[in-house]
């Protein structure tokens, strides 16, 4: 019997035989390309054609005599002794003609190629693996007649004539995540780490019905605001968009979350769409706004986790034991990060890159708009949005309380669709009242330590929320607090808990914030907080940042306008000893040092104007960014397209977790998800953290972890002892 999988002996799985295996992909991979070619403009067929060939002939070269020899058991190798792609690429380029295809099969397991890197080498070397080539071009007639034998009687066509219309990176990400999601998925169901379901269907007219009901249970109070939030509903509901991008702008606190759902899913009944993604731009907001999904869109019957998914931050995993905890972007509902998504769209490692075949089709609400992304990365994100809505069939709403109109700056693009405004200029001017005079902005110059900054933001009046640029200096001031007044002034909230601490955390600080007697306390917090966080503070400090950030972190200030006199300072912090600066703002934080030193009136107008600066600033990497993505410079846009450009790892805190992973116990993603945090790769070389054995791809953190600061309980005393005897961490 030829085999595709070897036995595991250990777990009791028996070898998979070659044909079921690629049978099954063939099945598995057509059917995402056929979904998803529904939408397409004019590439679809052509998708489905390469698709099915290289899902057909993708393992190939696993024919091999020396590669059966292993896959048997009749020799022990940790690999393949034939690199098992190349036959596959050298059966569709040389005798189908077919060489998207074959791009295909190179990449399944590899990624995607750097095409100029590739057009440099000989004719006979593109897309090949030189190492294996004289042998391959040896045995692939064989190794095609025994594929003919256990797959296919059929004769051999040769590859479509068609050529690429469309966005030609786009299609090939897409072609690629439909090859690979079909082959991983049928290798993790094989080896018991994946049992399929039919994803649950979107019925928009229904949850539409039943978020109007939901909504209207909600208008109790009958105050202006109340009705304004109503006329806001009913607005977005009911307008008409013919685009494929629109925007709404509306201030914070006017019920934006429900607002624009409803109108994603009147469009996507308008335009059968299959799914709704919703993009935020921080983890702690999806809980909150996933809490409010669930309530709302859930039919009777149904299981709330499958039908609107919560997906905090990337857990993809490519070893053959682990795939199964990927995110698959699969429920009707998808609500995730702008850093999960933006970063899958750039990607160009397949176990990332399996997911995106679910997105044509869909409706995109990105939320929060202008912090999705830095700056320098918003003139791609942008032309991925315009492909994605005129190739294939995305509709996307663009939503912020400070929206900056990027897309109409020159840089961004020179000739700019019309983004048509969904709330009618009536509604907008009535909602824009209660902005007027909410907050004062003030600039505190004198560089802040920890110690004084604590001092300080204890005198102003509270409650009182600091937001900070990095996670270290975030967890050093609210330790400083905790130490100079004690555990009850001083609230923690960062990326440096796990998801599920996080929740607790600011259900605590919502829980303080709704006594009006409990006043003099903080929150120390980093960005997570600033956008789309239904929180207000009677005082709010930002370490200087950008100048939509610092308009955020207002929104979290006198959100509903009852405090005469709220202030929102901006402030810099000393950058010495354990306060450390975020390099990935310098650019946007020099802009608002500008302002703030000429005194400019901080408010909304300035937006687009301190986008352009910022822009104009990261000129060369702006150019060398957009350079690569059109060249098809695969490897160089998933490294340069960084929204965290650290190199960030997924490290189990939570111990119970840990103990299971160990004992090989059943763990879905949404496990991994919650008792997980993000680390930087060089924290975790430098403090020997080790991998789990069998889930590569998985780290396990075992140092101190606590429910106030988090993995940095374990960080800080080495940073602390480091820093007293001159040391640092490489």
């Amino acid at each position: 019997m030829l085999l595709a999988h070897s036995e595991n002996k250990e777990k009791g799985i028996p070898a998979q035989c070659y044909s079921a295996h690629v049978c099954n992909v063939i099945s598995r991979a057509t059917i995402a390309a056929k979904e998803a070619a529904i939408f397409s403009a004019f590439d679809g067929d052509l998708l489905q054609e390469i698709v099915r060939l290289a899902a057909e002939y993708h393992d190939l070269g696993k024919l091999d005599n020396e590669n059966q020899e292993v896959l048997s058991g009749k020799k022990k190798a940790k690999s393949l002794p034939v690199q098992h792609t190349d036959a596959g690429t050298t059966f569709l380029l040389n005798q189908m003609g077919c060489s998207p295809g074959a791009v295909l099969i190179r990449s399944h397991h590899i990624g995607l190629p750097d095409f100029v890197e590739e057009s440099n080498r000989s004719e006979k070397s593109v897309f090949r693996d030189d190492s294996v080539r004289e042998h391959v071009d040896k045995s692939v007639s064989q190794l095609q007649e025994f594929h003919r034998q256990v797959v296919s009687e059929q004769p051999f066509k040769k590859a479509p004539d068609n050529k690429l219309v469309g966005n030609a990176p786009l299609f090939f990400r897409l072609a690629l995540s439909c090859l690979v999601d079909g082959d991983h998925t049928d290798t993790a169901i094989h080896y018991g780490g994946c049992c399929v379901k039919e994803p649950p269907k979107l019925q928009a007219k229904e949850r539409l019905a039943a978020l109007d009901v939901y909504v209207e249970g909600l208008a109790k109070d009958k105050n202006d605001r109340s009705h304004l939030r109503s006329k806001m509903y009913r607005n977005c509901r009911d307008t008409d968009i013919d685009a494929a991008i629109s925007s709404c702008d509306s201030p914070v606190g006017t019920g934006k979350t429900t607002a624009v759902m409803a109108h994603l899913l009147a469009q996507a009944v308008k335009r059968k769409l299959r799914r709704i993604f919703v993009i935020l731009p921080f983890t702690n907001i999806i809980t909150q706004s996933v809490k409010v999904y669930r309530e709302a869109l859930v039919l009777p019957g149904e299981n709330p986790e499958e039908i609107v998914a919560e997906l905090h931050h990337r857990a993809d995993f490519q070893d053959i034991h682990t795939r199964h905890l990927t995110m698959l972007w699969s429920a009707p509902i998808v609500v995730t990060t702008a850093v999960s998504f933006f970063e899958t769209l750039a990607s160009n490692t397949p176990s990332t890159l399996r997911r995106l075949h679910n997105l044509p089709g869909s409706a995109v609400f990105i939320d929060e708009s202008h912090a999705a992304l830095p700056a320098k990365l918003l003139p791609l994100a942008w032309s991925w949005i315009k492909s994605f809505g005129g190739e294939w069939g995305c509709y996307w709403v663009l939503a912020s309380g400070s929206l900056n109109r990027f897309w109409q700056i020159p840089e961004f693009d020179q000739s700019p669709p019309i983004v048509p405004e969904i709330l009618n200029n009536d509604v907008r001017r009535q909602l824009s009242t209660y902005e007027v005079g909410r907050v004062t902005y003030c600039y505190k110059e004198s560089p802040q330590s920890a110690e004084q900054l604590v001092e300080w933001t204890a005198s102003l009046p509270g409650p009182r929320i600091v937001i900070l640029n990095t996670v270290q200096s975030a967890a050093v001031v609210a330790l400083a607090c905790k130490e100079r007044f004690g555990k009850d002034m001083v609230e923690h909230l960062s990326n440096a808990l796990a998801p599920k601490d996080r929740e607790r955390t600011l259900k605590n600080v919502k829980e303080r914030l709704d006594d009006i007697k409990d006043t003099n306390w903080m929150l120390i917090a980093t960005s997570c907080v600033e956008a789309g966080v239904n929180i207000s503070f009677r005082t709010g400090i930002r370490e200087l940042c950008s100048l939509v950030s610092l308009l955020q972190t207002a929104g979290r200030v006198n959100r509903h306008g009852e405090i005469p006199n709220a202030h929102v300072w901006t402030i810099r912090l000393a950058e010495n000893g354990l306060l450390k600066a975020h390099p990935g703002v310098k650019e946007a934080a020099q802009v608002l040092k500008e302002y703030c030193e000429a005194k400019s009136a901080i408010a909304i107008d300035l937006c687009t104007d301190a986008l352009k600066r910022e822009i104009r600033l990261a000129g060369d990497f702006l150019n060398s960014l957009r350079t690569s993505e059109e060249n098809m410079r695969f490897p160089r846009v998933e490294k340069e397209f960084r929204v965290i450009s650290n190199d960030t790892r997924t490290v189990i805190v939570d111990g119970d977790l840990i103990q299971r992973l160990e004992q090989r116990k059943s763990v879905d993603w949404r496990e991994i998800q919650n008792g997980s945090v993000q680390i930087w790769g060089y924290r975790l070389e430098s403090m020997r953290i080790e991998e789990f054995s069998n889930y590569p791809g998985l780290y396990r953190w075992n140092y101190p972890y606590d429910e106030f600061i988090g993995h940095m309980a374990g960080i800080l005393p080495i940073e602390k002892a480091l820093h007293n005897s001159g040391g640092f961490i490489l």
